[in-house]
C-alpha cells in the first residue's frame, strides 16, 4: 500500500477524543478534543509548500467542491461530538492555513459558536500546520506558543511544531474550575521512509515534549497538563514510554503522565487502520494531577468516557485507583475528564515574541 493508500484509509476512522471538564457540582462546561483533519487544503499552489497535488490540476483534482463538501463533513463531526453541544476547545493537524480554518469556523453549522482561531504557519515541507480553535465563552485562553522539536542550537527541521495553549473553562452560569490547564497538541514526525530510519525524529519530538512539561512542573506546583495529537507512534512505542514517560500505570504522583489511550491496543482496536492492522496513533495523556491517584488534596477526579454520536452514552470510571481500564473504554474514541475545584490562580509561562499577522487569539 502507497503513501496515498494509507492517507485516504484514515480518512474513515476519524481521530475524536473530546476531554469533558465539569464543575463542582458535576455541571458540564466544556469539551476538548482533538481531530486529525488529513490533508484540510485551500485548491490554491502555495509555491513556498508541496501542495501541488491539492489543486484542481493535481493529482488529487482538489476542486472548491470537494473542498466545501470536507469542511461540511468536518463541522457536522464537530457539533455531534459533543451530543450538539460543540466542544470548548479544539485541536487540530494536517491543516493548511489560517484561510481553510477561517473558512471552517464560518461554516453555517459552526457559525453560531464563535469559534476563535489559534494558528502559525510551520516550516513543514507540505504545509500541514497544527492549530487549534475555542469558543472565547467557555474557554479563556491566556497565552499559547509554537516549539519546534529541536533544542535552541539546532537546525529547525522541517515538520511540524507542537502547539503549547493555557488557560481556563467557565461559563457565566457555570463558573468551573480556575486552575490553569496546561495542553499541547501534536503531530509527530510521520513514518513515512521506514520506521527504523523515522524513529529517532519521534523521540526527540517526545523529549522536547517531556522538557517543557519538566519546565511547567518546576515552575508550578502540579500543573493539570493534558497532552494529545496524532504520535505517529503507538502507547508502547519507545517514544510514548521511555521518551515522553507516558507510562500505563498510575505512579500516584500528581506530576506523573499516565496514558489515557493505552488500554485500546488490548482489544485489537485503534485510531488508524494500515495493512489490516489497528494503531492507535492518536492519543490522549494526562498529568495524575487531574487524576484520583495521587491523593493530593484538591484535585481529586471521575474519568468518564462517552462515546461520539450517542445519546450522550457514559461509562464513568469512578475515582479511579488501579491501572487498568474498564473493558468499555476501548469502545470509545472519547475521554471525560471531571475537574476538581480550583485550587490556585490562573498563571501560564511568559509568551515567546510572535507576529499577531500569522498568530493570534
Amino acid at each position: 500500500m502507497n503513501r496515498r493508500d494509507y492517507q485516504l484509509l484514515g480518512l474513515a476512522f476519524l481521530f475524536l477524543f473530546p476531554s469533558e471538564i465539569s464543575g463542582q457540582r458535576g455541571e458540564p462546561i466544556g469539551s476538548v478534543m482533538f481531530y486529525n483533519l488529513e490533508n484540510l487544503y485551500d485548491t490554491k499552489d502555495d509555491s513556498l509548500k508541496k501542495d501541488e497535488e491539492f489543486t484542481p490540476e493535481g493529482d488529487r483534482h482538489w476542486s472548491g467542491y470537494r473542498l466545501s463538501h470536507k469542511l461540511t463533513a468536518i463541522s457536522k463531526v464537530i457539533i455531534n461530538t459533543g451530543n450538539w453541544e460543540p466542544p470548548a476547545l479544539i485541536g487540530f493537524c494536517e491543516v493548511e492555513n489560517r484561510n481553510v480554518l477561517e473558512q471552517l469556523v464560518n461554516h453555517p453549522i459552526l457559525k453560531p459558536y464563535n469559534y476563535a482561531i489559534i494558528h502559525k504557519d510551520s516550516p513543514d515541507k507540505r504545509g500541514i500546520d497544527v492549530a487549534a480553535i475555542y469558543r472565547p465563552d467557555i474557554f479563556h485562553p491566556l497565552s499559547y506558543r509554537y516549539f519546534s522539536i529541536a533544542e535552541a542550537h539546532e537546525p529547525v527541521p522541517e515538520t511540524r511544531e507542537i502547539l503549547y495553549l493555557c488557560g481556563t473553562l467557565g461559563t457565566a452560569t457555570v463558573p468551573g474550575n480556575r486552575d490553569t490547564l496546561h495542553l499541547f497538541f501534536n503531530h509527530w514526525p510521520s513514518r513515512y521512509g521506514g520506521l527504523m530510519e523515522t524513529r529517532p525524529k519521534r523521540m526527540k519530538a517526545a523529549r522536547r515534549l517531556k522538557a517543557e512539561t519538566i519546565t511547567l512542573q518546576r515552575t508550578y506546583q502540579h500543573p493539570m497538563i493534558i497532552i494529545s495529537g496524532d504520535f505517529n507512534d503507538q502507547p508502547h512505542d519507545e517514544s510514548l514510554l521511555a521518551g515522553l514517560r507516558a507510562a500505563h500505570a498510575p505512579a500516584h504522583h500528581p506530576d506523573s503522565l499516565f496514558n489515557l489511550s493505552h488500554v485500546w491496543q488490548k482489544t485489537g482496536k485503534g485510531t488508524l487502520k494500515y495493512q489490516s492492522q489497528w494503531n492507535v496513533f492518536d492519543q490522549f495523556i494526562v498529568s495524575e494531577a487531574l487524576l484520583d491517584t495521587s491523593n493530593l488534596p484538591g484535585t481529586k477526579a471521575d474519568l468518564c468516557l462517552q462515546m461520539p454520536g450517542s445519546s450522550m452514552l457514559r461509562s464513568c470510571w469512578k475515582k479511579m485507583r488501579n491501572s487498568q481500564a474498564p473493558a468499555s473504554a476501548v469502545l470509545t474514541r472519547a475521554t471525560a475528564i471531571r475537574a476538581a475545584p480550583a485550587t490556585t490562580s490562573p498563571s501560564c509561562l511568559p509568551l515567546e515574541k510572535r507576529s499577531r499577522s500569522k498568530s493570534a487569539f
